[in-house]
């Protein structure tokens, strides 16, 4: 019999139970919201350079665990082994300065136009109380600094919610923060059905702020709980992507097949900002398919513990027999497939191991154009300028990034390259790079990629009130400055 009390975590691999966790009650994670609470209360009276301390000890502490962090990841969601290590680095890169710039990101801002005479005026940034992460399980470690650093670091309280299928990471962040001195229930985890966490969890008013990560309905039905709490809250949805990129004629074909196969394919095309869709000039259009398809055939498919594998499993089966679908949909609408899953042995129908694809002769009528895919398929089209090019790209109900590939040092290119990225819908726009975030930049999607905003100095804003602050220090004939 199984109990409906406890989470189990699947390997997308083997397909055998990796752990379980125990789902909390209603009453349990009410206690858990209260200690929050409390904890924030406290907390909050810290002061900043004392926080700053402790965050730069839980870097040194989390950089201990780098390597059982990795295996975690490697275990539960199905990455190469060889690949999780540059999750919980870039995690320490982007931490790293979110914690450098807490002091001026928080600092108060001294106000002085118009001049007032006799006023002083300033704008401060008090924390909001508790925020609630629901965290994803594809890049759990990164998407985790996306926002909990700042939010800590700004006073609030936080508590996590990770996908089922990664319940490691966050364990993890709460044993390093406390072994930096972090006091106790500041950062807390809780596991919990979804209808809890949408039921509860979202619709509490003690929680004064919820940042998700995941798909646009997973999206939507967070939004909608909130709404359906008492009083209001602040909300971040970071959601899905059909990403492009445009091949302009100029490109080191090579290079830029290389860079862009990694795009795509890198763990398994599970990233909200996977490149989804390509656009290619007519002019190298046939070379440029050519070199990515010889590119993408080298990947070694197969066990995400074995050292030598390059590409995993993706998480689930249902995922994967949805994949499959897209490519024989499309296939049924007339795409040609010029690599086929089938030039991987380890991939298998019914199975979580899905090769490379790659197909050409597609066009936004089908779903493998228009929608995420999640998994390590791809089509490309052919265009014949940059306007076609940019019409494709913004033929979309996503935008969170794109990718636009030239040679930068033309000027004429670059110029091409800076008109088409200033008209592009979406969030993030790249030129020769692509699947990244910097710390020092806004993440933000627009259109169905969701709302708000994680990352840089703006997450700061985000995860704080702002009180206004106006003290009239000199009043003619009542009060007179003393000399």
């Amino acid at each position: 019999m199984v109990d409906i009390n406890i989470q189990t975590t699947i390997s997308p691999y083997t397909q055998e139970p990796v752990c379980t966790r125990p789902l909390l009650s209603e009453s349990e994670l009410d206690n858990v919201i209260s200690q929050s609470v409390k904890a924030h209360k406290s907390w909050k009276k810290l002061p900043l350079d004392e926080k700053v301390a402790i965050a730069r000890k839980w870097l040194t502490e989390f950089e201990n665990i780098g390597d059982v962090a990795a295996e975690d990841l490697s275990v539960q969601m199905g990455r190469p082994i060889s690949q999780c290590k540059g999750e919980i680095n870039g995690a320490l890169w982007r931490a790293r300065h979110m914690v450098e710039i807490a002091a001026e990101a928080l600092a108060p801002i001294s106000v002085s136009e118009p001049e007032i005479e006799g006023m002083e005026r300033w704008i401060t940034k008090p924390p909001l109380g508790v925020v609630a992460v629901l965290s994803p399980w594809n890049y759990p470690h990164l998407c985790l600094v996306n926002a909990v650093v700042a939010a800590i670091l700004s006073g609030n309280a936080v508590i996590i919610k990770p996908a089922p299928q990664t319940p490691s990471p966050a364990e993890r962040w709460v044993s390093t923060w406390q072994s930096a001195g972090l006091p106790n229930n500041v950062i807390q985890v809780v596991h919990l059905t979804q209808e809890r966490t949408l039921s509860q969890l979202c619709q509490d008013q003690r929680i004064d702020f919820i940042s998700f990560t995941g798909s646009v309905p997973g999206g939507r039905a967070v939004q909608l709980a909130a709404s359906q709490g008492k009083g209001f809250k602040g909300i971040c949805l970071e959601l899905g992507g059909n990403d492009p990129a445009y091949v302009r004629e100029d490109v080191d074909i090579k290079w830029t097949a290389e860079q862009v196969v990694d795009g795509v394919m890198f763990n398994s095309g599970q990233s909200c900002c996977s490149i989804e869709r390509i656009y290619v000039h007519s002019a190298i259009y046939d070379e440029f398919v050519k070199a990515f398809v010889e590119v993408a055939k080298e990947y070694k498919l197969g066990d995400p513990s074995d050292p030598k594998t390059t590409i995993g499993p993706v998480v689930s089966v249902a995922s994967a027999a949805r994949i499959r679908k897209q490519v024989k949909d499309a296939v049924d609408a007339g795409a040609q497939i010029v690599l086929d899953e089938s030039h991987f042995p380890e991939a298998k129908e019914g199975t979580t191991l899905v090769g490379p694809t790659v197909l050409t002769n597609v066009n936004h009528s089908m779903e493998i154009m228009n929608e995420e895919t999640f998994g390590p398929v791809v089509g490309i089209m052919k265009v014949e300028n940059d306007e076609e090019a940019l019409q494709l790209m913004n033929d979309s109900i996503y935008g969170l990034t794109a990718s636009i590939w030239t040679n930068p040092t033309d000027p004429q290119s670059h110029a091409a390259a800076h008109h088409i990225g200033g008209e592009l819908e979406c969030g993030t726009v790249y030129l020769n790079k692509c699947d990244a975030l910097d710390p020092s930049l806004p993440w933000h999607g627009w259109k169905n990629s969701g709302q708000g905003v994680s990352l840089s100095h703006l997450v700061y804003d985000a995860v704080t009130h702002k009180k206004s602050v106006m003290k009239r220090m000199e009043i003619k004939g009542v009060y007179e400055k003393k000399a």
